[in-house]
């Protein structure tokens, strides 16, 4: 069971699965049916661009391909205001624990994160994304191991192993078997974010469901955390602008 930024929904039966909007470029829209949604909405996601309509059941998909088209200028304005990538170079800064920190090139040997600056290497500038990535990681396993052990020994459960990995869809997840997987970039998001998610998918050790029992749990081991969730949503999309590797 995962926490995920975006959930996208296929067509029913033989309708279409999406909606293109000719132009230049052309813009592909997903269409989500929802029994739940009570009327027709857009969503672009800050993590790929990927836009998103939800449709109502009932409501005829005829009438999702005019909604798109009435708002096909909103769309590609809001894709145009999407971040672009950053290659992480000397110059350029990164996020660390929901702080920009510059990257300053110095002769020395390996990566320093200091509490202004980021320093790198001054020979074979070309591995600095690489370097800088390896150290975000080690230091994104030490706070999310803490944060799961200290989160698990509330609840009374034990988890398995913690594997880090670069997912776009989710933050982290929860195994039947126990096992936390982790976006490492939370790292880069403020400590309560990432405390956070760590103490929602350990809420998932007790719970493998997003059922009300489930929240509650989550609430007694992170209390205010809507704020939380609100950052991720609106926020944690430009986690992934930073291009680390090829």
């Amino acid at each position: 069971m995962g926490l995920r930024e975006a959930v996208f929904g296929r067509g029913g039966g033989q309708e279409p699965a999406t909606i293109r909007l000719p132009g230049q470029p052309e813009v592909v829209v997903r269409v989500r049916r929802s029994s739940r949604a009570r009327r027709l909405s857009l969503r672009i996601s800050r993590l790929d661009g990927q836009v998103t309509l939800t449709l109502p059941t009932g409501v005829r998909f005829r009438e999702a391909e005019a909604f798109a088209a009435e708002r096909a200028r909103w769309i590609r304005g809001h894709l145009a205001d999407l971040p672009h990538e950053v290659v992480p170079l000397p110059g350029a800064a990164i996020p660390f624990e929901g702080r920009m920190l510059p990257i300053e090139a110095a002769p020395r040997r390996s990566v320093a994160i200091r509490e202004d600056r980021i320093l790198v290497p001054d020979t074979r500038v070309e591995t600095t994304p690489a370097r800088l990535a390896a150290v975000l990681k080690h230091a994104a396993r030490d706070r999310l191991v803490e944060a799961s052990t200290r989160h698990a020994a509330a609840v009374g459960c034990a988890f398995g192993k913690v594997t880090l990995r670069d997912t776009r869809s989710r933050w982290g997840s929860c195994s039947a078997q126990g096992n936390l997987m982790y976006s490492w970039r939370l790292v880069m998001a403020p400590p309560e974010v990432l405390d956070y998610v760590a103490a929602h998918e350990v809420a998932h050790l007790v719970h493998m469901d997003h059922s009300a029992a489930f929240w509650r749990q989550c609430e007694r081991l992170f209390p205010d955390h809507k704020a939380q969730r609100r950052w991720l949503r609106e926020e944690g999309g430009g986690l992934h602008r930073y291009r680390f590797r090829d």
